[in-house]
Formats: C-alpha cells, sequence, structure tokens
C-alpha cells in the first residue's frame, strides 16, 4: 500500500464536510476535475473506495467513514508536531491564516500586519474574507486557523474569545440635510446597508428591530467601500463601523454622526476547540487583542 498523501487526506475530509467535490474545489481554490483526482489517488494509494454520489451529493463509504475518523486524529497530531519543532527556532515563522469581514481586512489588519512582518519577517499571515457564516464554517473546516468576526456566534464546534466593543456611526453625504440618528426617522430615509449573512448587518437590524422597526434596505452591498461611495453620492445614509471612517481620507464628502441610541458590536476571535496554539498564533492574537488601543471616532 502506498503512503498517504497528507493534502489528499486533507481534500478529501472537505469533500465530506463540504458535500460535493465542487464545494470543496471552491474552498480549495482548485478545479473540480483536480478535486477529483485527488481523491482518486487516494482511493488508489487505499485500494478502496471512499466516497460514493447520493442524490443530494456525495457521502463517506464505510471505509470512507473509517478514514475520517482517523484523518482528525493525524491531523491533530502533524499540527502538534509542528508546533513542537516550531518551539525550538529562535524565529518565530510558519504561516497563519485569519478569517474576517472585508471592513477589518480594510481599516483593522493593514497596521497590524505591518508591525508584524517588521516585528517577525519569518512569520507569514494570509487573509481571507467573507461574511460571518463564511469564516466560522472556514474555521470549523480548518482552513482557517483564527476568525475574527461580530459576535455572537452559534457554533458549537468552535472557541469563542471577546476582544472588544466598537462603535457604529451614522453617516450621510455632505449634501445631504442631516437627519436625526433615531432609529425612528432613520427609518423613513433609503438605507444603504450590508448584505444579509454578515455579523455586522445583525447588528444594524437588532438596533432597529429593539425600536419596533424593520426599515427595507434600497441597497445591500458587500463591500464597506461601496456603501461610501454610494452614500456620497447622496443616494441614502447607511450606519458602519467606526474603524471604516478612521483616517481622514475615510471621511471625505461624509458628514458622521453618533446614533442614538448608541450601536456597537462585538468583536472576536473564534478558533477551533482543537487547535493547536503554535507561537505564530498567540502572536497574531496578542496583536489583535492589542487593537482596541487603536482610536476610532
Amino acid at each position: 500500500m502506498a503512503s498517504l498523501n497528507l493534502d489528499h487526506l486533507d481534500t478529501f475530509r472537505l469533500v465530506i464536510s463540504r458535500g460535493s467535490f465542487s464545494g470543496a474545489a471552491d474552498a480549495l481554490g482548485l478545479s473540480q476535475p483536480a478535486v477529483s483526482l485527488q481523491i482518486r489517488q487516494l482511493e488508489q494509494s487505499l485500494q478502496t473506495r471512499l466516497i460514493e454520489r447520493t442524490g443530494r451529493g456525495v457521502r463517506a463509504t464505510a471505509a470512507g467513514q473509517a478514514l475520517l475518523e482517523h484523518s482528525e486524529h493525524i491531523a491533530s497530531v502533524i499540527a502538534t508536531a509542528r508546533a513542537a519543532v516550531t518551539q525550538h527556532a529562535d524565529e518565530i515563522s510558519g504561516t497563519v491564516i485569519i478569517g474576517t469581514g472585508a471592513t477589518a481586512c480594510i481599516h483593522l489588519l493593514p497596521p497590524l500586519l505591518q508591525q508584524l512582518r517588521q516585528q517577525h519577517p519569518q512569520l507569514k499571515v494570509d487573509v481571507r474574507t467573507g461574511n460571518t457564516a463564511a469564516i466560522i464554517r472556514a474555521v470549523e473546516e480548518n482552513q482557517v486557523d483564527i476568525g475574527l468576526v461580530t459576535l455572537p456566534v452559534s457554533s458549537q464546534s468552535v472557541h469563542v474569545s471577546p476582544l472588544y466593543e466598537e462603535d457604529f456611526r451614522l453617516i450621510v453625504s455632505r449634501e445631504t440635510l442631516a437627519p436625526a440618528a433615531t432609529p425612528a426617522e432613520l427609518a423613513l430615509l433609503p438605507l444603504i446597508v450590508f448584505e444579509p449573512g454578515s455579523g455586522t448587518r445583525a447588528v444594524i437590524d437588532a438596533w432597529f428591530r429593539e425600536a419596533g422597526l424593520r426599515p427595507t434596505p434600497v441597497m445591500e452591498l458587500g463591500s464597506i467601500e461601496a456603501i461610501k461611495r454610494m452614500v456620497r453620492a447622496g443616494l441614502g445614509y447607511s450606519l458602519v463601523p467606526a474603524m471604516a471612517l478612521a483616517q481622514e481620507e475615510d471621511r471625505v464628502g461624509l458628514s458622521i454622526f453618533a446614533p442614538q441610541p448608541a450601536l456597537q458590536r462585538s468583536l472576536g476571535t473564534v478558533m477551533r476547540h482543537d487547535r493547536i496554539v503554535s507561537r505564530g498564533i498567540t502572536l497574531v492574537l496578542d496583536v489583535l487583542r492589542h487593537a482596541k488601543d487603536m482610536k476610532y471616532l
């Protein structure tokens, strides 16, 4: 029997968790034929069929289920071994993958990652973006080491560590008359807001809901910068995290107000319960914890 290819084993786990070859291909950034080839090679090395197709997708065969149970242990042992070896290195190295939303990626992470690169040039930090649900799923599937998301999260398979509270701000075009920053007044105006599925959108919806209101947005966008451009054009107003307005260039063409009552979101990190915390992960977590010291509006 040929030795196991660990990359193929990871792909196998992902195909089963996603329920399809195409879903695994999307997560891995590969073509579907490439994923199928990896599974076929894994089956050939083990001389048994591991996956079978059903009307609803794919599932593990009895042999595949047995391999799946052992593969989680294999991944944990490998992570432990790598962490143990890393402890003996003078310089912190390796790769840490952070998953977060577009707002934090644009406005929070760049100075933090710049600091890390200057202090620890051997440490590589990759960033993947998505809404809260997508990031949680990526953490659960071992595609991301640390998720930086808006709390709360409902998953029971991740460990949640709150970081800090962040204020929201009401933004309108400078050419627009300043509205009263209350839910009742704002509900009558055109709202430009984050797309459904994001933790930020859930916080905004809850703010209106507590006032007994359910405004209908005129635009639902996935990019904070797209939202600000639409607001600058006078097409509506928005409620955005303060970090998106931290720099002078972020505020060009906008009037900014504090919502009444105050609107906040809780940011936190999520990790798998069985994640081996390497020195690199520890360092990244420490930097994220100190991000609360950055001053926003």
